[in-house]
């Protein structure tokens, strides 16, 4: 019963029209002031889930989910009977073996250093997306004939930053330099001939400038492999389960094997980008505090205000813990009502984003051409729970000095 009559009072407060307009006009702001800031936290960390969600997507689309090697990458023999140690672990849908290693790649016009990836094409499908960014081509990898009378070579498939520095197009002739096994000096580096097949494109500069795809048997006769592979690729059925079928390929195969998960392979990145989204929570958060000091000044003029009636609301009986609660109510209710609508904003500019693409951005300079938005639930719900105790501690002080209010000095001095 007494809960009911403190609401009733704190929304008669809130509705009732003031002596002065002045302290229900900084009501509204305070309740805006809330609202953007609500919006502005659920529209920033929408757009760093979507940006993170693509850079992810592209690094484990031209890489995997999980990777098998060696410690110290002294490389991998008996490969085929490690694929079917794991093969049954459970969300594993593809594997394949790989050689990755470092190379100088020469052209007509150009010489450059690149990392080389030598990947099995029929298996690549099934572990990677290096078909679907392919722009140029296709993932030709085996014997391409050249013009009449030159022999035919195997196939190379370039970064599309690399193959522009190089100046080459479908059909040209690169030779790659190998310095693996060369212990001498003057000792000349193992070379080989490729013949370009296509350009792939991430969006990611990093891997468009130094990575190309050759064929893993091209690979291990350029890096002098012999039997050995650089590890394995797997593909799961969901990116998030690498952690727990890490722990399940670590218990199976155990020392020498090394096994990574995306997130492993791109620490640092994926760190920072964790870093990056909680300082925006905190300093975006600033504007809400903003909004709960209006409130706060907007509960001190309020009991200012209302000075005679809380006087006689305690002379009729009304606890002190009442009356805190009825300035507690207020600023609750300012609060609830700026967060629920900063979250109604937020979403609804995030769905326009997702649904129009309004904002677009310079592809030579992002990874894709307009604004990446993913909401997701638990952030609204964090936002929200963060903006209302924010609020609410903004009244427990107004609250506190109404509830202190001397009953006899509020009715005499009004």
């Amino acid at each position: 019963m007494k809960k009911t009559y403190e609401l009733f009072i704190a929304l008669r407060y809130l509705k009732s029209k003031r002596k002065t307009g002045f302290i229900s006009l900084i009501t509204y702001i305070s309740v805006l002031g809330v609202a953007i800031g609500v919006a502005a936290l659920i529209i920033v960390l929408s757009v760093m889930n979507g940006f993170e969600t693509e850079v992810r997507s592209r690094f484990i689309g031209v890489d995997s989910h999980v990777t098998v090697r060696t410690f110290h990458d002294r490389g991998v023999e008996n490969y085929r009977s490690i694929m079917e140690q794991v093969r049954d672990i459970e969300h594993i849908e593809g594997m394949m073996p790989y050689i990755l290693n470092k190379g100088l790649i020469r052209s007509r016009e150009s010489t450059s250093g690149l990392l080389v990836r030598g990947i099995d094409a029929q298996r690549a499908a099934g572990v990677s997306d290096i078909e679907k960014i392919i722009n140029f081509g296709a993932l030709q990898l085996g014997e391409i004939p050249g013009e009449e009378g030159e022999s035919p070579l195997p196939g190379i498939v370039l970064g599309f930053n690399l193959a522009d520095r190089l100046v080459v197009t479908l059909g040209d002739k690169v030779t790659i330099m190998s310095f693996a096994g060369v212990t001498q000096m003057g000792q000349m580096p193992h070379m080989m001939q490729f013949r370009v097949a296509g350009y792939f494109e991430t969006g990611l500069y990093e891997m468009d400038d130094t990575i190309a795809y050759i064929s893993i048997e091209s690979a291990a006769k350029l890096f002098q492999m012999g039997p050995k592979v650089s590890g394995l690729k797997i593909r799961l059925d969901d990116y998030r389960n690498s952690e727990k079928v890490s722990r399940d390929i670590t218990a199976r195969l155990g020392y020498p094997y090394r096994v990574l998960t995306w997130f492993d392979m791109n620490q640092n990145l994926y760190a920072w980008m964790q870093i990056e989204k909680w300082a925006a929570f905190v300093i975006l958060s600033l504007i809400i505090m903003v909004a709960a000091f209006n409130i706060v000044s907007t509960l001190i003029m309020v009991t200012m205000e209302k000075t005679r009636d809380i006087g006689i609301l305690k002379a009729m009986g009304a606890a002190p813990a009442g009356i805190r609660r009825i300035f507690m109510f207020e600023g609750l209710f300012v609060g609830v009502s700026g967060t629920l609508l900063g979250c109604l904003i937020g979403y609804g500019l995030c769905w326009a984003q997702q649904s129009y693409k309004f904002f677009a951005l310079p592809m030579d300079v992002y990874i894709i051409s307009w604004l990446p938005v993913l909401m997701k639930w638990l952030d609204f719900f964090m936002i929200g729970l963060a903006s209302i105790l924010i609020t609410l501690m903004a009244s427990v002080y107004p609250a506190h000095k109404a509830a202190k209010l001397d009953p006899v000095a509020a009715i005499r001095y009004e």
